[in-house]
C-alpha cells in the first residue's frame, strides 16, 4: 500500500494498494516472492502519484517517505546481482519447528525463555533468526553467497529500503530498532546486534543490516523509484510499532490492538523494558531520532486473525469475499455452542505452543456456515481477551478501554463482539489505517525533514467511534470459559517426532518415552519391525524412521 497524508491534519489524501500473493509449497510453509513485493511497491507509488496529480496536487509536495512492514518475514539476497536468493519466509511460517526444538534442547533446562533476558522473546518459529538459520542450512545458493561474501539478510523493510535507495548500486542496507528487536539477534538493552546471540544461532554478523533509529534520513529514492526520485526515506517502523505511533500512544500505559493477518496488542511501557511473567513479549516500540531514547512495549501476538477469513474464503469456499463474513455472522447472531480455535500456525501468546493445530468443536446437526462465520469472528475476540488478561497481570494496572485499528475493524459486528467479550469499551478511529499513518509520522518528524511534530500538545485530533459492551459479564465469562476448554483440545496435536507408516498409523516416540521410560521404550522400539533408533539419547532428536513392516 502507498498512502499520502497531510502532515498538519493527519488526513489521508489518496492511496493505492495491491494484493501480494502468498504461496504454500508444503504444509505449514508460507512464502512470498521478494520481486513481487518490490513490483507492488513501485506500482503502488506510481498509481498513488497519478491519483495525487488528478487531485491537482503536485508530487513535489511529498517531503518524505516512511516504510512499514510485517516484521519477522525473512529474506536473503545477493548484493552483487541484486537478486533474492530464495523466497521471503513469512512470519507465520512453521517449517522451523524442528529447528526450534533443537535450539530449545541445547538451552539449559530446555528452557524456551533462555534468551529472553537479552531479546525479550521466547525461542519460537515466529522470529527471524530461526528462519535465517533454516535458509543457511537448506538453500545451496545462500550457502555459496555466504562463502563468497555476497549474502545480505534483512526483514522486508531492509529489502525495500535497499532497493529504493539504489540496490546493488549503493543501496542502503539498514533496519530500525523495532524490526531488529524481532530477529532474536538484537540485544534490547544495548540496542545493537549481540555477538553472543549471533553465535547461538550461528549467524555471521557481516550479513546483518545496520541498525538505525525509527525516524532519521536513511537515504534518498533513486530514479528507478519514478515520480518520487530524490525524496528522502526517513521513517521505518515494524507494522505494530507503526500502529502504536499512528494511534499516538506515546504515554506509558497506552495500548492499541491491530487486527490484520494476525492480531497484535501493544502497551507502551516507557523507556524501561518490562519482562512478562505471563507469556507476553518485550519489544522495542520505537526510537524517534538518533539521539532520542528508545521506548519499549509489552506485546501479545496472535498468529491468525484476518487470516481466518481468508481461510474461510480461499480454502473452504464458505464466503466469497472478506466483507461477506459480517453478513453471515450477523444472520446467525450466535455461534450456538460452536467454538473455533484457528491455531493454523500453532498458538502464539500467551501459550507459545507450536504443536497446537486448528480445531472446530461443539458442532451439531444444527450448525451451518453462518454459525462457523460467527465462531471465527469470536475466535479473534477471545484471543485478544487472553492477551489483555495477561497484560493486565503483568502491568498491574488494568486497561479501561481498548484502542483498535487495522483492516478488520471495518467489521462492526467484530468490534461489538470485542467490546462484549472484553467487558470494556472499544475505540476505533474513523481512519483505521493507523499503521501507514505511524510510518508517515516517523518520516515527517525526522531531523532534516521536520514537517510533522510529535509534541503532545500539537498532535492532530483523530475522530473515532466507541463500542460499549451490550451483554452481561456472566455470559461473557461463560463463553470465554468454553473457548479456553476448546484451546486445551487444540494443544499438543502435532509433533516433529511422530511418523506415519504407509497405512497411516502414527507413532509418537517422545510420548512413548515419556510414558514408559527410556529403557523400556528402546526395547519396545527395537521390537517394531523395520524401525531403528540411531541414538539412545532422546536429547539428540535424531530418530531415523525406516519403513514399518507391521502396522500394529
Amino acid at each position: 500500500r502507498c498512502k499520502v497524508f497531510n502532515a498538519k491534519t493527519a488526513e489521508l489524501i489518496c492511496h493505492h494498494q495491491v494484493e501480494i500473493n502468498q504461496s504454500f509449497p508444503k504444509e505449514g510453509w508460507v512464502e512470498e516472492d521478494p520481486r513481487e513485493i518490490m513490483q507492488s511497491v513501485y506500482e503502488c507509488m506510481e498509481r498513488t502519484c497519478e491519483k495525487l496529480c488528478q487531485l491537482n496536487i503536485s508530487v513535489s509536495n511529498i517531503k518524505a517517505v516512511g516504510v512499514t512492514n510485517q516484521r519477522e518475514t525473512t529474506l536473503v539476497w545477493d548484493k552483487e546481482t541484486g537478486e533474492p536468493l530464495y523466497n521471503a519466509i513469512v512470519w507465520l511460517d512453521l517449517r522451523t519447528q524442528s529447528t526450534v526444538e533443537r535450539l530449545i534442547n541445547k538451552a539449559p533446562g530446555r528452557n524456551k525463555n533462555h534468551l529472553k533476558h537479552k531479546t525479550g522473546l521466547p525461542i519460537s518459529t515466529y522470529f527471524s533468526a530461526v528462519k535465517l538459520r533454516w535458509l543457511l542450512d537448506n538453500v545451496d545458493e545462500i550457502q555459496e553467497a555466504m562463502l563468497d561474501g555476497r549474502a545480505m539478510f534483512g526483514t522486508v523493510d531492509s529489502w525495500i529500503i535497499w532497493c529504493l535507495t539504489g540496490g546493488r548500486n549503493g543501496g542502503v542496507h539498514c533496519t530500525d530498532v523495532s524490526n531488529a528487536s524481532r530477529t532474536m539477534l538484537f540485544n534490547i538493552h544495548s540496542m545493537d546486534w549481540d555477538p553472543e546471540l549471533c553465535r547461538y544461532f550461528d549467524v555471521p554478523m557481516e550479513i546483518l543490516p545496520k541498525v538505525r533509529s525509527s525516524s532519521e534520513i536513511y537515504g534518498c529514492m533513486v530514479s528507478k523509484s519514478g515520480s518520487l526520485a530524490g525524496v528522502p526515506i526517513s521513517g521505518c517502523l515494524g507494522d505494530q510499532s507503526a500502529a502504536l505511533v499512528g494511534q499516538m500512544c506515546f504515554k506509558e500505559g497506552q495500548a492499541k490492538n491491530t487486527y490484520g493477518t494476525g492480531c497484535f496488542l501493544l502497551r507502551n511501557t516507557g523507556t524501561k523494558p518490562v519482562m512478562s511473567e505471563h507469556g507476553l513479549l518485550t519489544t522495542v516500540a520505537y526510537k524517534m531520532g538518533k539521539d532520542e531514547p528508545a521506548c519499549y512495549a509489552l506485546e501479545g501476538s496472535v498468529a491468525i486473525a484476518g487470516a481466518v477469513v481468508r481461510w474461510l474464503k480461499d480454502n473452504m469456499g464458505i464466503v466469497q469475499s472478506s466483507s461477506e463474513i459480517e453478513k453471515l455472522a450477523a444472520a446467525a447472531g450466535s455461534s450456538y455452542g460452536c467454538y473455533f480455535v484457528p491455531a493454523f500456525s500453532g498458538l502464539y501468546a500467551p501459550y507459545w505452543e507450536p504443536s497446537a493445530r486448528g480445531i472446530i468443536c461443539g458442532l451439531t446437526q444444527f450448525t451451518n456456515r453462518n454459525h462457523l462465520a460467527f465462531a471465527a469472528l469470536e475466535a479473534v475476540c477471545f484471543q485478544t481477551r487472553e492477551i489483555l488478561d495477561a497484560m493486565n497481570q503483568d502491568s498491574g494496572v488494568p486497561l479501561t478501554q481498548l484502542q483498535v485499528d487495522g483492516g478488520m475493524t471495518s467489521n462492526r459486528l467484530l468490534m461489538q463482539l470485542q467490546a462484549d467479550i472484553l467487558c470494556m469499551p472499544v475505540v476505533r478511529p474513523t481512519m483505521s489505517e493507523t499503521t501507514a499513518l505511524g510510518a508517515a509520522m516517523a518520516a515527517g518528524a525526522a531531523e532534516g525533514v521536520q514537517v510533522w511534530t510529535l509534541s503532545p500538545d500539537q498532535l492532530p485530533h483523530v475522530t473515532s467511534e466507541k463500542y460499549e459492551p451490550q451483554i452481561n459479564s456472566d455470559e461473557s465469562e461463560f463463553r470465554f470459559g468454553r473457548w479456553k476448554k476448546a484451546v486445551q483440545k487444540a494443544m499438543n496435536w502435532e509433533t516433529t517426532e511422530s511418523c506415519c507408516n504407509g497405512n497411516g498409523t502414527q507413532l509418537n516416540f517422545s510420548k512413548l518415552i515419556d510414558i514408559l521410560g527410556s529403557e523400556i521404550s528402546r526395547k519396545v522400539i527395537k521390537t517394531i519391525g523395520g524401525y531403528q533408533v540411531s541414538n539412545d539419547d532422546r536429547q539428540a532428536h535424531d530418530y531415523q524412521f525406516l519403513r514399518m513392516s507391521d502396522p500394529t
